[in-house]
């Protein structure tokens, strides 16, 4: 269009006047044709190193989402576009990665994974006033607070007890031993805590509890002596999928037969991929049933593994419901509304398997599942 317009000027023979008087029309129609800014959303997780599965999980399924979006037509005529940082499980990289997503004019990050990695963060975002929505954090240092996150789930205190009550009453333990991972601290410690107050409420014991810290150089064969010494009846691994498939393999080895329990956190495929036998009959609450039916998981499921050819398990689902959260409240945000209150007023979102509430502070509430490994596959018990 404005090349037309150009050599036809030219060819009427205007002057530089006359150019001059056309030049700020045709740069107006040049405007007016180009595509509006994107909007533009960041994800912020663990997507390298030994322990990555659930970052990656939570990067692929909010790609998919932004790429479903755009696909229908994107948010009020724009596109969305994903900038993606890896925090490395290191709280000052993720400060480091939140700034360079604030510098870009996010609208917001979905993320961080890990509670230690939004304690880090957190701060940042309050100073920022930039909205992180949380598909994965669940300590209880975060709850019931009015700042800059939200979550899509809750903290740990539904799975903590619903384990306890299940390790009590199904199980028949009274003699636990727990590992738990001390590089994740604001969860794996806040998980503890609160399955302790259940299990020694309801006339268990915690015989030993074994911090460690995740890492190559870890020793799970000595870890796992420590932890038998105390003559266990069930063994607790609150733990990431790499660390618990591996302290498990030592544990059986030397007690065949000894009940192993884990936290929601460890429940990703990889547990299965190298944990093998020696997670079988492994007991766990979760926040995703793998063998629903509901119309919209079976759909999202199918995107997913057609997408990225894999599982999205725990990760994957409630990345996808978390950054359909901020999609959303983006979309029904009204001139001069923050984000964070649009989603608050807003309040209730359909989740892709079951319905999510934020109450005031930002703590969302969704269903609670137990399950088992058995025969190689997560499979709901309750």
């Amino acid at each position: 269009m404005l090349a037309g317009l150009v050599s036809e000027f030219r060819a009427r023979g205007a002057g530089a006047c006359g150019w001059r008087l056309v030049a700020p029309v045709a740069l107006s129609l040049l405007a007016a044709c180009a595509p509006p800014e994107p909007l533009r959303i960041g994800f912020l997780g663990g997507i390298s190193g030994r322990v990555a599965d659930l970052g990656l999980g939570g990067r692929n399924a909010v790609t998919l989402a932004v790429e479903m979006r755009n696909k229908a037509g994107g948010i009020g005529g724009r596109q969305v576009e994903l900038l993606v940082e890896d925090d490395q499980q290191d709280a000052e990289v993720a400060r480091k990665a939140f700034a360079r997503l604030a510098e870009r004019k996010v609208e917001a990050v979905v993320g961080p994974m890990t509670s230690a990695m939004a304690l880090a963060v957190v701060p940042l975002a309050n100073d920022a006033k930039l909205l992180l929505v949380s598909p994965t954090v669940t300590t209880t240092a975060l709850s019931g607070i009015d700042d800059q996150f939200l979550r899509v789930i809750r903290a740990t205190t539904p799975y903590a007890q619903k384990s306890a009550g299940h390790h009590l009453h199904q199980q028949g333990s009274r003699r636990v031993a727990v590992a738990y991972d001390q590089r994740n601290q604001a969860y794996s410690e806040s998980w503890l805590a609160d399955y302790r107050q259940a299990f020694e409420n309801g006339g268990g014991k915690i015989v030993a509890a074994e911090g460690f810290q995740s890492n190559e150089a870890a020793r799970f064969d000595v870890l796992a002596a420590h932890l038998l010494e105390a003559a266990p009846d069930a063994v607790l691994l609150i733990a990431n999928s790499v660390d618990a498939a591996l302290l498990a393999q030592q544990l059986r080895a030397r007690r065949p037969d000894l009940q192993l329990n884990a936290s929601e956190w460890a429940a990703t495929e990889r547990l299965i991929e190298l944990g093998g036998k020696a997670v079988e009959g492994m007991t766990m609450a979760q926040f995703i049933d793998r063998g629903s039916r509901q119309p919209a998981y079976l759909a999202f499921r199918q995107a997913y593994r057609d997408r990225f050819g894999h599982e999205p398990g725990f990760a994957g689902l409630t990345a996808f419901d978390a950054a359909n959260v901020v999609l959303d409240g983006l979309a029904a945000r009204r001139e001069g509304q923050g984000l964070k209150r649009a989603i608050l007023d807003k309040r209730e979102f359909s989740g892709a398997q079951s319905p999510l509430r934020f109450d005031a502070t930002g703590d969302a509430s969704r269903e609670t599942y137990l399950t088992v490994i058995r025969d190689g596959a997560f499979v709901r018990i309750d």
